[in-house]
């Protein structure tokens, strides 16, 4: 499904990413771990083709995106949904005219029809009858969950979380993860989630890589990565500032 090969990218002299390398297969679900500002939305936005590489390329169903321009670009994307780190909902739209954004630009369908798949897909992610509510009413989490719905409702092939368990409570999160879950075997979804929370990535990741200093670290099971004795890795699942640091 998809193919990173060698990426690197720079902004200026401040290299972000340092021969990239990996492959997710159909229907896997990846969790990429690593510190804040380490460039895991940077290589999501190239998974997507929104950022060119310096070198490198990345492949989806064995195309390789890096060379096409913006009308082709715009064929590929249509198998992605992404999910924003802080929903990225239009405050002046109705939750339903959010969710159905996607389709009234792309599709050709009915308002009757946009309706019926707007409440569908609301009652996927445990929104049922908000479809006339403002952003402004809605908690953080039912924010998130609107997202989610936006991203899905076309019934992409790949969808992209970005940070989707950022600033909500444990058992709100707790909740996003099991939807995150839900819509991956729901619709056989290939899931990639980027994400410092380690008890999300632990969760919905069938895969975890962890990006450590602009290169893939670590790469394994979620069991692999979350027993493993190496240093760097126990230091970033267990949050410890000094790799030196024990717990007394």
């Amino acid at each position: 499904m998809i193919e990173v090969r060698h990426l690197k990218k720079s902004f200026g002299a401040q290299l972000i990413l340092d021969d990239i390398s990996f492959r997710i297969e159909n229907s896997e679900s990846v969790a990429i771990i690593g510190r804040s500002g380490g460039g895991k939305s940077v290589l999501l936005k190239h998974i997507i083709g929104l950022l060119q590489p310096d070198a490198g390329d990345v492949l989806v169903d064995d195309e390789n995106i890096v060379a096409m321009n913006e009308r082709q670009l715009l064929r590929v994307r249509r198998k992605f949904g992404m999910v924003f780190q802080g929903a990225a909902l239009f405050d002046s739209m109705t939750v339903a005219e959010n969710v159905a954004f996607g389709l009234r630009r792309h599709e050709h369908l009915t308002e009757a029809e946009i309706a019926k798949r707007v409440a569908a897909t609301l009652d996927m992610v445990d929104l049922p009858g908000t479809e006339n509510k403002n952003p402004a009413e809605l908690s953080g989490g039912m924010r998130k969950r609107v997202g989610l719905a936006r991203a899905i409702i076309y019934e992409p092939q790949i969808v992209l979380y970005d940070e989707p368990t950022t600033g909500l409570d444990p058992i709100v999160s707790d909740s996003i993860d099991k939807l995150i879950i839900r819509v991956r075997d729901h619709l056989n979804v290939t899931s990639i989630v980027v994400t410092h929370d380690m008890r999300s990535a632990r969760r919905v990741g069938n895969r975890v890589m962890l990006l450590h200093e602009k290169k893939i670290y670590a790469n394994g099971t979620p069991e692999e990565i979350f027993t493993s004795h190496d240093a760097v890795v126990r230091q970033f699942v267990d949050g410890v500032a000094d790799a030196k640091e024990t717990i007394i």
